[in-house]
């Protein structure tokens, strides 16, 4: 039985779809304006490893990943978008087609299956304009100048949980909500609004009931969820940072408009860090998609292929902080390397034992151990770790160190097949194809391994002058090696 940890519940729990063998799922996506950041890329590759899942286990999955290019405003009361496109004096849906254009690239780099359905929050305006009645008709919304707020305290008087979700106090709620300079119509700080009227200025505007305007950015994923997934469905993920305010005030418009909250299940993933600290332009402790890959950064001391770095984001559990650094993603990628060279060998390896050979139970117990794992609100830490223990019996008798004999034919062609399942369909970690950029960089990294082991050889044997010679030949390459705690590592001058 599949069990996830409820953000709502606050407990693990044991997942029941509300149609057995079908799953809605809704996650929110990026905003279109800073659509490829990295932390981005963990919550999707996380997300994507919930729908693999989802699917391996049997269930038909109803994705849902929505684009959000109208409404999300800045501190200043302009939305993100119309804000980027007069800057750069572009239409609006030419600057959200090039940034859904270069998402989409960046999810195909990370292996990342495509959503069942992706909608886009300019395209279901009618569908937001009718929410927007249908809570001003139930009395917890009003008209003001043209917008229109969410009531909360009408809500919070008809006994709702405002706050459920984010487990803090209303109080402290209501003080943290934005006050932004276009919402100064609203009766209390806590309100927030699900229609706005547009100034003179604003190019994203639509016409209703109100007045020429646009959507609160928070009204669009009730919206589309309840449009694609019903008024109730499974699940609803998001970024850890969603929970407030976004995701509490999907969940007051959902009731407020059909009487029901959304999803029953609520998933969060944690925030990415870099080298200890939270990622900042101002101060520095920044680091790009693009520079991670092209080892173009201070931080990195090369670059990492897509599949080495989404095997580093799957080393953490979704809902746990994960640290970035340079030293991280270098062992992150010698693991991954272990782990595809053991899935190739396996490919060609043939058990000769007959049935019940020694091996055959150690290595089915470490397979279904990582699928156990997996279910266990997909621990993906957990789960590698017991491939790891399969990568070491297939590497055991591909080295000679164990007999073929030791696994049955039968076993071995049963085990291959649930380790191709795992790593392939579940996890989402593939192979370098080869002619490609990962491929060239694959094939020096083993290179390099191979070089640095006869090195480390040479000065177990003590064997100096071996030792500087590689060194000194390297260097003459423009290849540097930086002997540390862990080991010895690399970086092209």
């Amino acid at each position: 039985m599949l069990k996830l940890q409820d953000t709502l519940s606050g407990k693990k729990v044991e997942f029941e779809p509300l149609k057995p063998g079908f799953v809605g799922m809704y996650v929110c996506g990026p905003t279109v304006y800073s659509p490829a950041h990295i932390g981005n890329c963990r919550t999707f590759v996380s997300f994507d490893v919930i729908y693999r899942t989802l699917l391996y286990l049997g269930n038909k999955v109803r994705y849902v990943r929505n684009i959000t290019d109208v409404g999300h405003l800045l501190d200043d009361g302009e939305d993100r978008m119309s804000k980027g496109a007069r800057l750069q004096q572009l239409e609006p849906m030419e600057v959200a087609q090039e940034h859904t254009v270069g998402f989409h690239d960046m999810m195909r780099i990370f292996n990342n299956l495509p959503p069942s359905i992706e909608p886009r929050a300019t395209g279901h305006i009618i569908e937001q304009i009718e929410m927007v009645e249908q809570i001003i008709e139930a009395g917890l919304a009003y008209e003001s100048n043209g917008s229109v707020y969410f009531d909360v305290p009408a809500y919070l008087e008809k006994g709702e949980g405002y706050g459920s979700l984010s487990g803090r106090k209303v109080d402290d709620l209501m003080a943290e909500s934005r006050d932004l300079k276009a919402q100064g119509d609203k009766r209390h700080p806590s309100d927030f609004a699900i229609w706005m009227k547009a100034g003179p200025d604003h190019i994203m505007r639509w016409n209703s009931p109100w007045s020429v305007g646009f959507p609160g950015w928070h009204l669009e994923c009730s919206a589309m969820s309840r449009k694609y997934l019903g008024e109730e469905f499974d699940i609803h993920g998001g970024g850890n940072d969603l929970k407030f305010p976004h995701h509490e005030n999907e969940i007051a418009q959902n009731q407020a408009s059909c009487g029901h909250g959304g999803a029953r299940y609520w998933l969060h993933t944690n925030m990415l860090l870099l080298n200890g600290k939270k990622m900042s332009k101002s101060d520095g402790n920044h680091i790009t998609t693009e520079q991670l890959i092209s080892g173009e950064s201070e931080h990195v001391s090369k670059g990492y292929s897509p599949m080495a770095i989404r095997f580093f984001m799957l080393m953490a559990h979704y809902g746990s902080p994960l640290d970035m650094s340079d030293d991280a993603l270098a062992a992150a990628e010698k693991g991954y390397q272990r782990l595809m060279e053991a899935v190739k060998r396996s490919e060609t390896l043939e058990g000769t034992g007959s049935e019940g050979a020694p091996l055959d139970l150690e290595i089915h117990k470490a397979l279904d151990e990582a699928r156990a794992h997996m279910l266990d609100d997909f621990n993906t830490p957990r789960a590698i770790a017991s491939l790891f223990e399969v990568a070491s019996l297939i590497n055991s008798i591909a080295d000679g160190h164990r007999k073929a004999s030791d696994l049955s034919a039968a076993g071995f062609a049963e085990a291959r097949t649930k380790l191709l399942a795992l790593v392939h369909d579940v996890l989402g970690l593939q192979a370098s194809t080869g002619g490609d950029a990962d491929d060239s960089s694959e094939r020096i990294n083993g290179l390099m391994e191979l070089v640095i082991d006869l090195r480390a050889q040479s000065r177990a044997d003590r064997n100096w002058a071996m030792s500087d010679q590689i060194r000194d030949q390297l260097a003459a390459l423009d290849i540097e090696l930086k002997d540390g705690k862990e080991g010895t590592t690399f970086s092209l001058k």
